[in-house]
């Protein structure tokens, strides 16, 4: 059987992309192996028919991460049995170029966001380094994915790399694999629902704190994990909001996807101040269509495109609090859960991995 090695930069366990690819990888006989790293928080992955691998790196963070994450990846790659190898974003590229060269095993690239744009790189050293690293490796790949039409154009402008979109939708079978979490207990009223796996800076979530002054219909659930969760936990105190928003640490996948069916809407209020956010499409917003529950987003051309067309919610024009805390209590008065119920229910039977796997599978099959 032919082996494929799946690369990433975080601890597996809930990367529900790469899970995606390792499972419809199976379909063409083909083994992975995923490889990622060890986290402080990192739990034991027990719940998957292929083998995976983690490493606990002495550097987390900075330059000394990345070069130590490459180096470590290039010694298992060249000395490891493989017949393709899968680079997810920038991060793992360097490596599995560097071997896929020297070793002449084809390289599938997949980009999950624009990586060079994010805002933790912008005005710093560190953006040149990785324009650099980036401008000599992705002309030369053939076969290449992302994760939305917006990145797929700026890179087929600046590398004249044609990117194929695979959006990072649900699998039916994981959509319907939901429980509580015993430990959680949650709020008897209908509620508003804010998650992701980075709650950080310029993703509208501050002004949301402020815009649940002007909201007493239903209290704010803030589900994962983030850097700039600290300080809307201060914010909330000043605000006197403690009885109005509620902090919920990160969930495992079946644990957040019972959470989100139960709420009465999904927010996604991602700011259009890069262009990583303004050409992404959050999972959070396809994880709220396949739970049946309307969407209140900003207007990012990406997100308007889907909201739009499957008319699953409505684009908050601003992220002016009490523009926000106008357009939930709108939302909320007139029961868009029910109004939308038949939008969402068509669009969550489309919105799914199947629909897309057989482009992403017959991508591979011309790989191998």
């Amino acid at each position: 059987m032919k082996r494929v090695i799946i690369s990433v930069s975080n601890d597996l366990s809930n990367d529900q992309r790469v899970r995606k690819i390792a499972a419809s990888l199976q379909k063409l006989k083909l083994q992975p192996l995923l490889l990622g790293r060890w986290l402080p928080d990192s739990k034991t992955i027990t719940d998957r028919s292929y083998p995976t691998h983690r490493w606990k790196l002495f550097f987390n963070s900075g330059a000394a991460f990345y070069a130590e994450l490459n180096i470590r990846l290039f010694f298992k790659l060249l000395f490891s049995k493989a017949d393709l190898l899968y680079s997810n974003d920038l991060d793992t590229l360097p490596a599995n170029f560097l071997v896929s060269r020297i070793r002449h095993i084809p390289l599938v690239y997949d980009s999950h966001e624009y990586f060079t744009e994010v805002p933790e790189l912008q005005g710093r050293w560190a953006k040149k380094v990785w324009l650099w690293l980036e401008a000599r490796m992705l002309p030369k790949l053939k076969v290449a994915f992302t994760v939305s039409d917006g990145i797929a154009s700026a890179y087929q402008s600046r590398y004249q790399l044609p990117m194929q979109v695979i959006r990072n939708l649900p699998s039916l079978e994981a959509a319907q694999d939901y429980e509580p979490n015993p430990e959680i207990q949650l709020p008897k009223v209908p509620f508003i629902l804010l998650q992701g796996a980075g709650i950080n800076v310029q993703r509208g979530a501050e002004e949301l704190i402020e815009a649940m002054q002007w909201v007493d219909i239903a209290p704010l659930l803030i589900v994962g994990g983030g850097d700039v969760l600290p300080q809307l936990k201060r914010q909330c105190f000043l605000l006197k909001l403690e009885n109005k928003v509620i902090f919920i640490p990160k969930q495992s996948p079946k644990h957040l996807r019972y959470i989100t069916r139960q709420a009465a809407l999904g927010l996604s209020l991602d700011k259009d101040t890069n262009l990583n956010y303004r050409f992404s499409l959050p999972n959070k917003l396809f994880d709220y269509i396949q739970a049946g529950i309307p969407v209140l987003a900003s207007d990012l051309p990406e997100v308007r495109k889907i909201i739009e067309n499957y008319q699953v919610g409505l684009i908050c024009p601003s992220h002016q609090p009490m523009e926000i805390a106008k357009y939930i209590n709108k939302m909320l008065k007139e029961d868009y859960k029910t109004l939308f119920s038949l939008n969402l229910k068509m669009a969550s039977k489309s919105l799914v991995w199947e629909q897309q796997e057989p482009q992403f599978l017959e991508a591979i099959r011309k790989t191998l």
